[in-house]
């Protein structure tokens, strides 16, 4: 079907742009929901769907009070998770999806159901009882708030039916809104923490044990369990910029960030592949989720890079690295960014510095695979129907002004909290400068209560994983772990580094984005800082691979989205994606290995920092030649091999390996210009690339 309608947009180029919007929204609403698991589940009616709505507006009213006039931290947190898994339990079903009511309502007719017309999926009595209960058994800490926190080294009976209670129903959300690995691997620790006794010596893990009071003590009844530092940084960070995002959408930012990628570039044959990826950094500020940038994106993109002449895989690993990129890069870095600032006890604003270089390097590796891409399968250039880039600048630049004001704000000394509240208002005020976009009563409110929806799932994994975090602390499990870490790795940092990124990965298989940080930066974070490295390039490195599990085999739910819209091959896909995203997969060890690569943090003096940019640059460009298979023309497995091996001594960022690296590139390249002299450039683009695709089949739009 979605072949189809490709054939349908590819028929027509005129006014074909414009149509483009409001259909494939609805279609990639479906895909979302189906590829991210951070995303709701029913389609709901009637009450139940005013009661969420009129939840959520209090919700985000709540948190956007709480920048003005601030709460106490356990009383915030805890009234802002009641009302969270109260509408998690509305709006999540607990078991299978909306798709199977697509599907039962279309057994009459297909045609209602692959437009998306869902019947009503409405809470049943289950789902009331427990957000019923989640409202009761936090609202009772509140009740007897005085007494309740200094009675936490001894709980009473009561504390521990409500605190047993509260846990149940925080993984019992989770399940519901990420799926049941992440509640499995906090039932696991949380066993750990009881049967601690039984653990053999020669485990190194073993402790004494702690009864069910000390457990419920510890994630209950304090700020180091549930409402610990993850679930303040999804009440406070994470919420208001939800907010931000959903009034930035709702103000037709995210149609105008595309419209202005499509006109920035012109026509010529690489304009397919920088346009994907510069929509694709743009749109990441208003979605904030790797997999749904790259679904939305890849709705409205890949006609057009599908008309450049790009195979699917190929155009499928562009969107998926584009989406993922969405979440690297300032000003609006992913949900684990914000924990990071928290964790480190520095300003927001310093974490978007820190990820500065590492974006520019990520999307130099883009955009040199897109310049070999172009070159390998022979693209052109496509013609978009847009107002041209100075128009959409002069009338419409005013939707970049908020992000500015957010940066400029925090650069002053005000919190990313008031920053981004004056943002939001910013951005509702100049909605009005639209007639189609203006943000009446309707739109403000709809902003609101999806604003408040979007956090619901990052809520639940937050409190999730403030069980894990409160085990560790109780246990002291996280130095024992990093002190095995250590001795696997022989006192390496190069190997302790390799097995932390392949443990991160693994993690991130089966746990989201924010959980898989949470418990990488306890667990294996000190494993880095016992070695000598500093705490805030640990985390970076925690952060970086962290967010890279969304495009790493075999799930990569991002290109796994990319190629349900593509038509392409899903495991293809997720290779030549690994082939985009290579830089930012390798980068990351400049930041534990040298010291020289706290430069890429903006760490050390300024020309500390240029050195460092300037040799990373070149070492990204190396891998770049290797991955891509371009230099100055189809390049061998020689010149492939050793420009490899040069970008992987480049990045080590010490003297005597930068020369050696700088060496091999040397040697690479004049081998690649006198093979290119011998064969006397014949070779074919298609042949050199190893894609098996004729001239004549690259340039086939259907």
């Amino acid at each position: 079907m979605a072949e189809k309608r490709n054939g349908e947009r590819d028929s027509e180029r005129a006014g074909e742009r414009v149509r483009l919007e409001d259909p494939l929204a609805a279609g990639a609403d479906h895909l979302i929901e189906e590829f991210e698991a951070e995303k709701p589940a029913r389609e709901l009616s009637g009450f139940p769907k005013l009661l969420l709505s009129v939840a959520g507006v209090a919700l985000s009213c709540y948190a956007l009070y709480w920048v003005l006039s601030p709460v106490p931290a356990q009383i915030y947190r805890t009234s802002f998770l009641a009302v969270a898994l109260a509408m998690t339990f509305i709006l999540y079903r607990a078991w299978g999806s909306s798709r199977e009511g697509s599907r039962e309502t279309g057994q009459e007719g297909e045609g209602e159901a692959d437009r998306g017309e869902r019947r009503p999926d409405n809470p049943g009595v289950t789902d009331y009882l427990f957000a019923t209960l989640s409202v009761v058994s936090l609202g009772y800490t509140l009740v007897v708030f005085d007494e309740f926190v200094r009675r936490a080294a001894r709980p009473e009976t009561l504390d521990l039916v409500f605190g047993l209670v509260t846990i149940l129903l925080v993984l019992e959300a989770t399940r519901r809104t990420v799926g049941w690995i992440l509640p499995f691997i906090c039932v696991i620790f949380i066993a750990y923490a009881y049967l601690g006794a039984l653990i053999p010596d020669w485990a190194r893990i073993g402790h004494v044990g702690y009864g069910p009071n000390r457990i419920v003590g510890q994630t209950y009844m304090g700020l180091e369990g549930l409402f610990g530092v993850p679930l303040d940084v999804a009440a406070t960070y994470i919420v208001l910029f939800t907010i931000y995002g959903a009034v930035l959408e709702y103000s037709g930012a995210g149609k105008y960030f595309i419209d202005v990628s499509f006109a920035a570039f012109g026509q010529s044959r690489t304009s397919p592949g920088r346009t994907t990826t510069l929509a694709g950094f743009l749109l990441g500020t208003v979605s904030g989720s790797g997999t749904a940038t790259t679904v939305t994106l890849a709705s409205v993109a890949w006609p057009i890079l599908q008309r450049g002449g790009y195979p699917r895989e190929a155009g499928g690993g562009v969107l998926a690295a584009a989406g993922i990129g969405a979440i690297l890069s300032p000003p609006t870095l992913g949900a684990a960014a914000f924990i990071i600032a928290e964790f480190l006890g520095v300003s927001y604003l310093q974490v978007l510095l820190y990820a500065l270089i590492p974006s520019l390097l990520y999307y130099l590796g883009i955009i040199l695979a897109i310049e070999a891409d172009a070159r390998r399968f022979r693209t052109r250039g496509v013609e978009v129907e847009t107002p041209p880039l100075g128009y959409l600048l002069w009338r419409y630049g005013y939707h970049f002004s908020s992000l500015f004001l957010i940066v400029i704000l925090m650069a002053v000394g005000l919190t990313p909290f008031r920053a981004v509240f004056y943002a939001t208002i910013a951005a509702f005020l100049l909605s009005f400068l639209s007639r189609e976009h203006r943000m009446g009563p309707r739109r403000i409110w709809d902003a609101l209560a999806a604003g408040a929806m979007g956090v619901l799932p990052v809520a639940a994994t937050c409190a999730a994983a403030g069980i894990i975090v409160a085990v560790v602390t109780l246990t002291g499990l996280g130095l024992k772990l990093s002190s095995l870490i250590i001795a696997l790795a022989g006192g390496s940092l190069l190997f302790t580094a390799l097995y932390s990124a392949v443990a991160i990965l693994v993690l991130g298989l089966a746990v989201p984005v924010t959980a898989s940080f949470i418990i990488s930066a306890v667990i294996i974070a000190p494993a880095f800082t016992e070695l000598g490295v500093p705490t805030f390039a640990a985390y970076m490195f925690v952060f970086y691979y962290a967010v890279l599990s969304e495009v790493s085999p075999p799930t990569a739910l991002a290109a796994v989205a990319a190629s349900a819209i593509t038509g392409g091959n899903a495991f293809k896909t997720m290779m030549l994606t690994w082939k985009y995203t290579l830089p930012a997969f390798l980068v990351p060890f400049a930041f534990v290995l040298s010291p020289n690569g706290e430069g890429l943090l903006l760490e050390g003096s300024p020309l500390q920092i240029g050195l460092t940019l300037l040799v990373s640059a070149l070492a990204v460009g190396s891998l770049a030649v290797a991955t891509g298979a371009w230099l100055f023309g189809p390049a061998r497995v020689p010149e492939r091999v050793l420009c490899a091996v040069a970008g992987l001594l480049l990045l080590y960022l010490e003297p005597f390996w930068v020369g050696l690296g700088a060496g091999v590139l040397a040697l690479g390249v004049a081998v690649h210009l006198v093979g290119a002299r011998v064969s006397g450039g014949t070779t074919a683009p298609g042949a050199a690339a190893g894609t098996g695709r004729t001239l004549g089949e690259t340039e086939k739009v259907d």
